[in-house]
């Protein structure tokens, strides 16, 4: 009996290849709210499902998990409000940071919680501010923000992750895992027929075009999508 294929059974919750263990989980990672003024550093903790460290803050007795940013340190106050410094891991408005400096944790919306720029070892660099406060990204595209919108300065902690080898596969594969990713891949060709559109035959081949149309099922779209049809430009 065949299996469904990878594109089927991601993101279903029914398969233990695809389900995140959310109950190993911290909790929700976001700023913390503007009525709060400021906070000291109590901990600095491993998260799984990421790769940078979270900040465990307290703001007169109540805790707000944050992403850590490099230099921090236990003890080490934090402020929120816009008259703080600007000092890696605090918290302040974009209209109140000045250009050429990085941040992270970028709110999208006055007030979100921090959307963009949260990978390990990432940072957006302020370019100008006038309107709207215009960044650029760690893709490099350059992009617009409210200045009502806040962000972390300095640059997400755990960049240097990627210099460490996992080592060996079983490493790999409970890293991916806490990600709710499957890190190997098999190829189709690989398969038998039952299990895959490419599978089968005495020897790896598709056997078969593998030009698949865009109007065909899930189970049946694998191998290169037929190209777009030609547009007609306007005369």
């Amino acid at each position: 009996m065949g299996k469904n294929l990878r594109q089927q059974r991601r993101g279903r919750g029914t398969s233990q290849t695809y389900r995140s263990p959310s109950h190993r989980h911290v909790g929700d990672v976001k700023l913390p709210q503007n009525t709060m003024k400021g906070g000291k550093i109590v901990d600095i903790m491993h998260a799984p499902g990421r790769l940078c460290p979270v900040a465990k803050v307290d703001f007169a007795g109540e805790s707000i998990i944050m992403l850590a940013a490099e230099g921090i340190m236990v003890g080490q106050d934090i402020s929120v409000d816009g008259a703080g410094k600007i000092e890696a891991g605090n918290v302040v408005p974009l209209s109140a940071v000045p250009e050429g400096t990085l941040v992270f944790s970028i709110e999208g919306r006055p007030g979100d919680g921090g959307k963009y720029v949260k990978a390990a070892g990432t940072s957006a660099l302020i370019v100008t501010k006038g309107e709207k406060v215009v960044m650029q990204m760690p893709s490099g595209a350059f992009k617009s923000f409210d200045p009502r919108c806040r962000a972390v300065v300095g640059i997400v902690a755990g960049g240097g992750h990627i210099d460490k080898p996992f080592g060996k596969a079983g490493n790999k594969f409970h890293a991916y895992r806490s990600r709710s990713k499957a890190y190997f891949k098999v190829k189709g060709i690989a398969m038998n027929p039952v299990d895959h559109p490419h599978g089968g035959g005495g020897h790896p081949h598709v056997g078969k075009p593998s030009t698949v149309s865009r109007n065909a099922p899930p189970g049946r779209k694998v191998g290169r999508l037929s190209p777009q049809k030609k547009k007609k430009g306007k005369r």
